[in-house]
């Protein structure tokens, strides 16, 4: 049988931790491992369980979400650990710099409960979790930024290292596309296009397909559409 996804849960809201673990507990594929009421309890309990996914709240009482997100995605032991920010705002200044600080994505907390569970599926494979409401904001403040202090050294930095491919692939993964809808685009099968993006984000140092799409963004490959 396979291991069902491990969660913790950080919010300083007892009520909404209860809420999401019944949600989270009800699913035969997931199970609650710890709770946390603020940012460094999550840190401590992260590293005591290493869950699979971790829902932060982004604004909590002492260390926040922000804080104790970075300090999760730099630790070596917890690697394989995927963070989904949960804000009221879809957008603003913490979401983005949770992105750079590792984050896989994030979730307003008006989310439907299906929403939310797949949200967790899909951090847990991996995936980036960008609602297009939200990424075509996330976008906008990105480039706003980029303009205001010059192009972040990291990721974005280094896409002279990605072959003609890869940059191709890149551009797909910033667009959302899935790994089956790319090879429909580039005629090759979605196990290419895996091995593909998983040099992308080894060449480029990023955790998951949430840090290929910033960096795509970030470093001017791909813009936003006007339209």
């Amino acid at each position: 049988m396979t291991e069902p996804i491990t969660v913790l849960l950080a919010d300083d809201q007892a009520l909404l931790r209860s809420a999401f673990k019944v949600l989270v507990d009800s699913e035969p594929d997931m199970r609650v491992v710890a709770e946390a009421a603020d940012g460094a309890e999550a840190v401590e309990l992260a590293r005591r369980h290493v869950p699979d996914v971790v829902l932060m709240d982004i604004r909590m009482p002492g260390t926040d979400g922000l804080a104790a997100t970075r300090a999760i995605c730099t630790d070596p032991a917890l690697a394989a650990v995927r963070v989904v920010m949960l804000t009221t705002f879809e957008v603003d200044e913490y979401v983005v710099q949770s992105l750079r600080a590792g984050a896989s994505g994030f979730l307003g907390k008006g989310a439907e409960p299906d929403e939310l569970l797949a949200a967790i599926r899909v951090a847990a494979a991996g995936e980036a979790l960008l609602s297009p409401a939200a990424t075509k904001g996330l976008i906008t403040t990105f480039l706003a930024q980029g303009e205001e202090r010059g192009r972040p050294a990291g990721p974005a930095a280094r896409l002279d290292a990605l072959t003609v491919r890869e940059r191709e692939v890149l551009v797909h993964v910033a667009g959302g596309l899935s790994n089956d809808e790319i090879g429909e685009r580039l005629a090759v099968s979605p196990l290419t296009v895996k091995t593909h993006v998983n040099r992308t984000m080894a060449k480029l140092g990023a955790r998951d397909r949430a840090q290929l799409v910033v960096a795509a963004y970030e470093s001017g490959l791909v813009r936003p559409r006007t339209d």
